[in-house]
Order: structure tokens, then sequence, then C-alpha cells
């Protein structure tokens, strides 16, 4: 095992990452792990009304303070939703950046099978920058058509309940039905079913470096 303890998320949306791995962020954050979280856009654009365009950014960094996640090493940027796969070399160079001031051993992105195009561009660009470190992909359900489940994290009741609190702080996403804590405990309900455990998180191993 590396001594090195750093765990990037990288999301392309605020709240991405809280869905595919929040309850193993709250697992590494307890165990003591660095962790960094990276959100590519606010998606301004797409918020319902009656809240503020920047009503994410204030909701991610309230999600990520719940998991656990130092204000300090949470990272927001603004591209605009629905059209990273523009902006592709300037992320790639974002990406790249991160690889060197961060230099993190694990780094989690979307999956190799999600279906939006600002996930797969950051899918793309995050194994390129980070190809030489341990790459897992996070499973969010609604953008999949298929999803391998290769590598399972055993959560606690704790860890899912903090990462259902970490999504009760994005009101702005409340009418979502993926969203919702009868959802979330279903989820973590079934992938700890298939180990023969109470609750856990599935990853897609993308790269596996020990």
């Amino acid at each position: 095992m590396t001594a090195n303890n750093r765990v990037l998320v990288l999301a392309p949306h605020t709240d991405d990452g809280e869905l595919g791995c929040g309850g193993t962020i709250s697992r590494m954050v307890e165990e003591g792990r660095e962790v960094y979280y990276a959100a590519f856009s606010t998606a301004a654009e797409s918020v319902p009304p009656p809240f503020p365009p920047d009503i994410l950014e204030k909701e991610v960094r309230e999600g990520t303070k719940v998991l656990g996640i130092p204000a300090a090493n949470l990272l927001v940027y603004k591209y605009k939703v629905r059209h990273l796969p523009h902006m592709r070399q300037e992320i790639l160079e974002e990406l790249v950046r991160m690889k060197r001031e961060i230099d993190p051993a694990t780094v989690f992105l979307p999956s190799a099978q999600d279906l939006h195009q600002d996930h797969q561009t950051v899918h793309i660009e995050g194994l390129r920058a980070f190809k030489t470190v341990t790459v897992l992909g996070y499973e969010l359900p609604w953008n999949n058509l298929s999803f391998d489940y290769r590598h399972f994290c055993i959560l606690t009741h704790a860890h899912v309940q903090t990462k259902v609190a970490a999504l009760r702080c994005y009101q702005s996403q409340q009418h979502r039905p993926y969203t919702q804590e009868d959802f979330i405990w279903s989820w973590a309900r079934t992938r700890g079913g298939q180990i023969m455990v109470e609750y856990a998180e599935a990853f897609d191993v993308l790269r596996w470096v020990r």
C-alpha cells in the first residue's frame, strides 16, 4: 500500500460526487484520509426557480462540509453545464495541475458507461491525467446503460446517514427522484446485499495501482 493517503473526487456537476461516492467519502474521512473534491460546473443554467443561479455553489460547499471535506480542499469551477466537451483541453490542463499539486493516490470519477456528455468528458480526461494512479468509476444509475460492479466499499449506517445529510443540503435538487432519502438508503442496501453486508457503494475499477 502506498503511504500517500490523498483522494480526489471529480464531479462534473455539484452533487455528482456526493451521489456517486458520498458514503465512501464519509468512510475515508473517518479513516483519516485527506479528501479533495473538484466540481466542474455549478449548472447555473439548470437551476429551477425560484432558486438563484448560484445556489448550487453554496450547496456544494455545505454538502462537502457535511461529508468532512475541508473548505480548502474544495475546488469549484464555472464551466457551462452540458458544454464540458467543448472545453476538454482546458479541463485536461486543470486535471494535470491537480495531479501535480494534490498528487492523489486514488481518484473517483464517473464510470465509463455514463451517458451524460459532461460526465464522459471528465471520465476521459480524468483517465488521461491520472493514468499512473488508482482510478475508480462511481455509479449514477440514471445515467448508466450498464455498470461493472468490480469494487465494493462497505459502509456503516452512519456513513449512509452522512451521505443522506450531505444530499439534504441540495435543496434546489430535491425534486429529483434520485436525491430522495428512501432511494439513497435502498441503493446502499442493494449494493450491500450483493456482498452480504448491510450497506455498500460499488465502483468500476478503471485503474488499480498499488
